[in-house]
């Protein structure tokens, strides 16, 4: 097994783990520090795209904030990119 694939499917095994866990005060923060990055032409590791990814998904779902929901989805399209259509 290659070290990419590992890494791989470590992201993957704790993504269920990340997502299901509270948000943290930080997210928010961490979501859109990572969307910076990547604007400012940043490439990010898998590693860090994917903890940015459950970041901004965590603070999505612990904000009721119309406006905040679509800074953070935006945020997060900026990270993984956009859904293809």
């Amino acid at each position: 097994m290659s070290f990419q694939n590992f890494v791989a499917m470590a992201i993957l095994a704790s993504l269920p783990e990340a997502m299901s866990a509270p948000a943290l005060a930080q997210d928010m923060q961490l979501c859109f520090a990572a969307s910076d990055r990547v604007k400012d032409g940043e490439t990010l590791a898998d590693a860090e795209k994917s903890q940015a990814h459950a970041a901004c998904l965590r603070a999505l779902s612990d904000t009721s904030s119309i406006v905040q929901k679509y800074q953070l989805q935006e945020a997060d399209f900026d990270i993984i990119g956009r859904p293809k259509q």
